[in-house]
């Protein structure tokens, strides 16, 4: 009889689980289904500072670590 119970038990539980997993995803792919993420964003330049730098900026930027005999 304890058997019977903890059987039954653990398949409520795997069915609780299940559907719980289910309307989490069924939410997360309306949230997805939300957002156009095919927009362009309205700001295509970097602000100032933060453009990748040439390599004479980064040589100008890098001090003198030791010296070379």
């Amino acid at each position: 009889m304890e058997t019977l119970i903890v059987l039954a038990a653990v398949a409520a539980l795997i069915t609780f689980g299940t559907l719980l997993a289910h309307r989490l995803s069924a939410q997360h792919e309306t949230r997805i289904a939300a957002r156009h993420y095919s927009d362009p964003f309205p700001a295509v330049v970097r602000p100032p500072g933060h453009s990748p730098h040439t390599p004479t900026e980064q040589a100008a930027r890098r001090g003198t670590v030791g010296t070379w005999p």
